[in-house]
């Protein structure tokens, strides 16, 4: 984050003209006011003052590239199984250039025991060392209209499927459905809209704490059944979020997955939707606010302790739902480090006319890295009308009747779930990821009140390898099965999902 005002480029550029229109009138030694020696050593003092400016470009270029350093370590995080849940994690792995800096200019070194010739030439070469610094650097610069920098991102994908089985949506499916008699077994469709785009903004400090946001946005707010949906995507918000970020405490309001389930399967397949949304993935984007404090045990051991509020009920609960989560981290790699938490979860549901009924859940999740190559990674999750937070397909409360009647009666659902990633990295640029995903209702809850054929169990399969020949380019081949349980019968699908992704 930044914290001090940029220098200016048009002061830069006009400082850079002073010095040339210094080299260009100075003219001969014989018809010049002051002798060779001290326009020399005056060009040197300017020198050493655009240094100065220099020097403290290449300050904010390395908080900068600190920065990039964090977020490519929560992409790598959310490779290897989602984001932390930061609400504004970046879509992409970009790398400032590492092209070597030229070494800061002194006085002393212009003076050096160098012919006066001799010290102008490399006065001018360091000059236009200097600006070409410049505009390397106004060439990544991102137009705001306050003084902080803010960073664009994102990936244009283009995925190809194949469908056999009927699915609750070609795109991105997540369950098997029954087929009908018109239903021809297999589809087969190309679709953009599960491109994003995510701003960030680094602002002030305050209090001591650097600040900073960010949103996320795709084009997969369609309407159901509407002709052509491929076509007309519209644009829906994901995630958006505001961190305040001490050493060792942040303070994070945002819209984002709860943070008792910061993990998903590794997937470019299911950006629109994480992979096993309901197939043991708590995912849901909810509005939430937490504290979280960071105790560093020892120089590679870390407990992070976490703890705020969620609003789960679209039409506003009568309370908020309140969460804790604590996770202790072995960083004994910078990239894959070995993280543990466990997680806590309670709210209330009010549904008018005097019915109530408590929600919870208890959570797991572990990222672990088994040797150079290896990472198994998953979640799981027990709880009670947590529908909101994506188990049991959405699913938190069953009525004896309708919903609207005053005199129905209603229960909680209890649900059990969770999802495992075994991921390979075989090189630098190929990773092979199977993982596998469960979502199980409780039968008893779903046919208290009476014996509709609803959804008991959902199961998925998930087979994918990633290739990445650059940083801002992505090939994906992946396969999904799917197994979906009521009481009377079960369904089976499958997805084939070919995609190719540009990140910016």
């Amino acid at each position: 984050m930044i914290t001090k005002k940029k220098p200016s480029l048009y002061a830069i550029r006009g400082l850079s003209i002073v010095l040339v229109l210094g080299l260009w009138t100075a003219g001969p030694p014989s018809l010049a006011a002051q002798t060779l020696e001290e326009k020399l050593d005056n060009l040197a003092r300017q020198v050493v003052q655009l240094n100065e400016v220099i020097l403290e470009l290449r300050s904010e270029v390395s908080r900068s590239r600190e920065e990039t350093r964090e977020l490519r370590l929560q992409l790598s995080r959310s490779d290897q199984g989602g984001g932390s849940g930061s609400g504004f994690v970046s879509l992409t792995e970009q790398q400032l250039p590492a092209a070597e800096n030229p070494a800061p200019l002194t006085q002393d070194a212009a003076t050096s025991t160098q012919s006066p010739e001799a010290r102008l030439a490399v006065l001018e070469e360091s000059f236009q060392l200097l600006g070409d610094r410049m505009d390397e650097q106004y060439q990544t610069k991102v137009e705001s209209s306050s003084r902080y920098r803010v960073k664009l991102s994102g990936i244009v994908l283009l995925n190809a499927f194949a469908n056999r089985g009927r699915v609750d949506s070609l795109e991105v499916p997540d369950l098997a459905l029954r087929e009908t008699s018109t239903d021809t077994g297999q589809t087969f469709g190309f679709s953009a809209l599960q491109s994003q785009v995510g701003l960030e903004t680094y602002g002030p400090t305050l209090a001591g704490a650097k600040t900073r946001a960010g949103l996320q946005f795709d084009f997969f707010g369609i309407s159901p059944g509407t002709p052509y949906s491929t076509l007309y995507g519209g644009v829906r918000l994901r995630t958006a979020g505001v961190r305040l970020d001490w050493p060792r405490t942040s303070i994070v309001v945002a819209q984002d997955a709860p943070f008792i389930s910061p993990l998903s399967p590794t997937s470019i397949a299911t950006l629109a939707f994480p992979a096993f949304s309901y197939s043991g993935n708590l995912w849901t984007w909810i509005p939430q606010a937490r504290i979280e404090h960071r105790v560093n045990v020892s120089e590679k051991n870390t407990i992070a302790l976490q703890g705020g509020f969620l609003d789960p009920v679209p039409r506003g609960p009568a309370q908020p739902g309140y969460a804790t989560r604590v996770a202790w981290s072995y960083n004994g790699s910078e990239e894959r480090p070995l993280t543990l938490g466990i997680g806590a979860y309670y709210s209330r549901e009010d549904r008018g006319a005097g019915r109530t009924e408590d929600g919870w859940a208890g959570t797991a999740d572990w990222l672990v890295p088994l040797g150079g190559r290896f990472t198994l990674s998953g979640e799981f999750y027990r709880g009670r009308a947590i529908g909101n937070l994506g188990a049991a397909q959405g699913r938190s409360l069953v009525f004896s009747g309708p919903e609207s009647d005053p005199s129905s009666s209603m229960t909680g659902i209890n649900s059990t779930g969770g999802w495992a990633q075994l991921a390979f990295k075989a090189t630098s640029t190929i990773e092979f990821n199977a993982a596998y995903g469960e979502d199980r209702p409780s039968l008893r809850d779903l046919f208290r009140f009476n014996a509709t054929p609803m959804i008991s169990r959902n199961r998925t399969q998930l087979y994918n390898v990633i290739y990445r020949p650059r940083t801002n380019l992505v090939f994906s081949l992946e396969y999904r099965q799917f197994r979906t349980w009521r009481i009377d019968t079960s369904e089976d699908a499958s997805h084939l999902n070919l995609g190719v992704g540009v990140l910016f």
